[in-house]
């Protein structure tokens, strides 16, 4: 439980003493946009590397030389822990937003810090408003910001082989712009706390970046079947870590 304590106090305290930096950034945003990112990606980075040391959470990182460094891509994961979004965000190069839950919108100043780096917000009741986030994260990639987005929710099961259905929806930011697809798979990250709520404990959790998928030189049948055709590619990636 120490753990656990940590890391829920080690949050908290940043979202309070961090309030003075969060109004300057949001002063300078429109200005300084370019500032205002950069800070805000260092601070985040800075912050989710100190909880994962306090969770005793240890990463290996694999494939990130399969990451294009010339332009924005979607990446595209499995989900299994609140903590792939801290293992993912402190891996990924350049600017990269995340596609959530709308709840989380609801919450203050964590919503504040979301938008600064670039995160969307998914509403899955409501199509009008899906297809608005579509196109707002076609803005954000074709401006040079990466989205990550988990299709299949955050798993309940035991394997990590079991996945969800990825509906080709997750894909048009890359159909409709052209960017590569990052299969993005996370081992390990379940045993971290929801595999023993509310205990936190030290776990290995492997992160591997597959090489990319280019919307353009798929087959018509790919294309169809995009979102199996990227699952099946995220399972043989899980399969090798298992």
């Amino acid at each position: 439980m120490i753990r656990f304590i940590l890391v829920i106090l080690t949050a908290f305290l940043y979202l309070i003493l961090s309030i003075p930096v969060l109004l300057v950034l949001l002063l300078i945003r429109k200005k300084k946009p370019e500032v205002c990112d950069k800070v805000s990606r260092a601070l985040i980075r800075w912050i989710f590397r100190v909880i994962l040391f306090f969770s005793g959470t240890k990463v290996t990182v694999k494939g990130q030389e399969n990451i294009p460094k010339d332009r924005a891509v979607l990446y595209i994961g499995n989900h299994r822990s609140y903590f792939d979004i801290l293992v993912t965000y402190t891996t990924v190069p350049g600017s990269c937003g995340f596609v959530a839950k709308k709840e989380l919108s609801r919450i203050p100043l964590l919503k504040n810090w979301m938008e600064l780096i670039h995160c969307l917000f998914l509403d899955r009741s409501d199509i009008k408003q899906g297809l608005q986030m579509i196109l707002s994260g076609c803005e954000e990639i074709k401006s040079g910001t990466s989205i990550c987005i988990f299709p299949d929710t955050r798993g309940k099961t035991e394997s990590e082989l079991e996945l969800g259905e990825f509906h080709n929806g997750s894909f048009k930011m890359a159909t409709k712009t052209g960017c590569p697809i990052i299969p993005l798979s996370i081992s390990g990250s379940r045993e971290i706390l929801e595999a023993h709520f509310p205990k936190i404990r030290g776990t290995h959790v492997t992160v591997t970046y597959g090489k990319p998928i280019i919307p353009g030189e798929l087959t018509k049948e790919e294309k169809k079947e995009i979102g199996n055709y990227t699952k099946n590619i995220l399972l043989e990636q899980l399969k090798e870590n298992a």
